[in-house]
């Protein structure tokens, strides 16, 4: 376990360290070509390996941390029973996106992702849906105390907020992705929210929503009790993935999205987060009483 641990960090801190580098590179290295001239050649390779792939190897260290934790916290079964519903699920919906423009509009990977899936859907996107999306479930569940007080009425509701924190990410990403000078999708027709269509955001929604519901029905029968400390990578994932997003939307001048991301998903999931429990769960065993029947015995004295 100790193993599992270590490599949970070192994946964790190479996902977060790859977001900076590539926050750095993408805002003060790529638009001063003098820069990259001046390096020395081991830093010119390093700038060209980070824009070859640099992009795949912090959403697979991202993939690989939380899968690690997943496994740790909630054991094989619980752990594949988000993942591959949210894998397949979203690779579905980006692939019919990609293919007839529903449920997101019309839209096309470029490259810098790795490689497409049907030249349609880089094979990283199915796993940002993952790890980001169990993030924003996990936090969902604890803030609104599922697993103490479980009942319909918070299950859908953990599901709605997962789903909107999730979809709040993509109100920083899409400007990020899509807008700026180095896009890695792009919009055959621009929509109305910053050059985003509407329409993108309710497939968001909807899509998370649905692998978050299987994964809810999945998980039905196990009750998943996570203090806080344990829910601190997956605050720490959505945080990071949120503001690796909005740095670039915000230099790219996109304030209003990140702004309406930070309102309804950053706060929003911070609060959660502190709410959830501090204390490990203590498992309650019921005193089990036996009854013994003790056999009448006449004694009959002569």
């Amino acid at each position: 376990m100790r193993q599992l641990i270590i490599a949970e960090r070192v994946c964790l801190i190479g996902h977060i360290a790859s977001k900076a580098f590539g926050l750095v590179g993408m805002l003060l290295v790529v638009p001063n070509a003098e820069i990259i001239f001046n390096l020395s050649q081991v830093g010119e390779t390093a700038v060209q390996l980070s824009m070859a792939g640099g992009g795949v190897v912090d959403i697979i260290l991202g993939t690989v941390a939380v899968s690690i934790y997943a496994y740790r916290a909630l054991g094989l079964g619980l752990w594949l029973a988000f993942m591959l519903p949210a894998m397949f699920i979203s690779l579905g919906s980006e692939l019919l996106g990609t293919s007839t423009g529903f449920p997101f509009g019309d839209y096309s990977y470029l490259s810098g992702l790795g490689y497409k899936i049907g030249g349609l859907v880089p094979f990283t996107i199915p796993l940002s849906w993952f790890y980001v999306g169990l993030s924003c479930y996990l936090i969902a569940r604890a803030g609104l105390k599922v697993p103490q007080k479980p009942s319909w009425g918070r299950h859908i509701a953990a599901i709605a907020v997962g789903a909107l924190l999730f979809t709040c990410w993509d109100f920083a990403l899409e400007p990020a992705m899509s807008q700026t000078s180095l896009p890695f999708w792009y919009w055959e027709q621009p929509g109305a929210f910053f050059g985003t269509p509407y329409q993108n955001y309710i497939g968001w929604f909807g899509t998370s929503a649905l692998f978050m519901s299987v994964a809810g029905l999945l998980w039905r029968n196990t009750s998943i009790k996570l203090e806080r400390s344990q829910l601190n990578l997956p605050l720490v994932v959505y945080l990071t993935n949120f503001a690796f997003a909005a740095g670039l939307s915000l230099a790219a001048g996109f304030s209003i999205p990140v702004l309406l991301g930070l309102l309804l998903g950053v706060i929003p999931a911070v609060v959660l987060w502190s709410r959830s429990s501090t204390t490990p769960a203590q498992v309650t065993v019921e005193p089990v009483t036996k009854e013994v029947s003790v056999a009448k015995v006449e004694v009959a004295l002569k």
